[in-house]
């Protein structure tokens, strides 16, 4: 039984049975989602103060869950931001997106644009530091930042700059090991590679709920600013999208704890899952230790599908795409950035019609939409809406 990528609460879990191995490739919010209807929506509950401990119905399938870093997205932070926020954006800004676009050769994601984001979220981490807890650097504010804006991303001066200035390693911002958590980490049993998860859920927690570690909330903070900034560029990559949900999209943190409780009973790690079909079922080879279980009938895929005009089951889409509604190379509906009326395959808008949303090329359709934040989402609804309102008022 094979269940390809779909939004969770709209898939068909009916197959997966009481106590049979299931493989899941994915360890994003769409796992999240598939974890709690496989748990507590057949009837399992949690009991504890902390929630900690959990009471299976007898229903559950048991889950063997891995992706390609063989983490789970971080925990949303449980604190609010206090004192002088970052100011941004400081090295990815309107004027750097204009240069990126007027760019005559165009521009590559990991060259021109990854040392931009970089040194954005480097500022915003090490400025909440210096400024908010200064007890913890060997340097001023200002000689800090006047260097560190000399020193090119990566290089060793920069290294050896950031050594001398905060010396816990826990303070210092390293993106290449939050990218992927587990490079170089070996298990030597399944055991261990359980319990190794397990702290780094733990220890994640930990950190996401205590303020004094509210560095991790600038960066988050600048991630936004980022992502805001990226909406005008043509599409950039499912690396940086993933790599910003992994950090900014996580679950709540009770998600986690209920995981940890979990992995007890219902839930195996299997770090960086490898599946392939074999005899009608499936197998999940892995580097780190095979657990008990490497085969089963079932594989489920947690993430999201892709967009398709062109293939989707949806039948708005499929005859305005029939009708001649153009779609991008991104497999997006295909929309005048300006105020969102759907694209012609010539490139003509519809004088009439008009689109919203994630699944449109419309600026900011996929950002965060945050209150007093000018979210490029809340401008492009505003520019439709203003639209809308010029033909209302021509028609009458």
């Amino acid at each position: 039984m094979h269940l390809p990528p779909d939004f969770t609460a709209d898939a068909d879990l009916t197959g997966l049975a009481p106590g049979e191995p299931v493989l899941v490739r994915g360890f994003g919010l769409a796992f999240v989602d598939l974890m709690v209807l496989l748990t507590e929506g057949r009837g399992g509950r949690y009991e504890g103060r902390a929630q900690d401990t959990y009471v299976p119905s007898g229903r559950e399938p048991i889950l063997y869950v891995g992706s390609r870093r063989g983490v789970p997205y971080h925990s949303k932070i449980g604190y609010d931001w206090t004192g002088e926020p970052p100011p941004l954006p400081r090295h990815l800004g309107p004027a750097q997106v204009d240069a990126l676009l007027a760019r005559p050769g165009g521009h590559d994601f990991r060259r021109d644009v990854w040392p931009l984001i970089e040194r954005e979220l480097g500022f915003a981490h090490y400025h909440r530091l210096f400024t908010a807890h200064p007890e913890r650097t060997r340097m001023a504010w200002r000689d800090f930042d006047e260097k560190y804006e000399a020193c090119a991303p990566g290089s060793p001066e920069r290294d050896a700059l950031i050594a001398s200035a905060v010396p816990d390693p826990a303070d210092r911002l390293d993106l290449a090991a939050l990218d992927r958590p587990l490079s170089g980490v070996r298990h030597t049993s399944y055991k261990a590679l359980q319990e190794g998860l397990r702290g780094h859920i733990a220890r994640d927690l930990a950190r996401r709920h205590d303020p004094a570690h509210s560095p991790d909330l600038a960066v988050f903070i600048g991630l936004l600013s980022v992502y805001g900034q990226l909406t005008r560029l043509p599409d950039v990559g499912t690396w940086w999208h993933g790599f910003f949900s992994l950090l900014a999209s996580g679950p709540p943190g009770p998600r986690l704890r209920q995981l940890l409780a979990l992995s007890q009973r219902v839930v195996r790690f299997c770090a960086d899952i490898e599946v392939a079909a074999e005899g009608g079922g499936v197998q999940g080879p892995q580097r780190h230790p095979a657990g008990p279980v490497t085969e089963a009938r079932a594989l489920v895929e947690a993430r999201l599908p892709q967009p398709t005009v062109a293939r989707t089951r949806d039948p708005l889409l499929r005859a305005l795409h029939a009708e001649g509604a153009a779609a991008t190379e991104a497999g997006l509906l295909a929309v005048d950035p300006a105020d969102g009326r759907v694209l012609d395959r010539a490139g003509v808008p519809h004088p009439r019609r008009f689109a919203l949303g994630p699944h449109t090329n419309a600026r900011g359709a996929g950002a965060f939409t945050r209150p007093r934040t000018n979210s490029p989402s809340f401008r492009q609804n505003d520019a439709t809406a203003r639209a809308l309102l010029d033909i209302l008022g021509a028609a009458r």
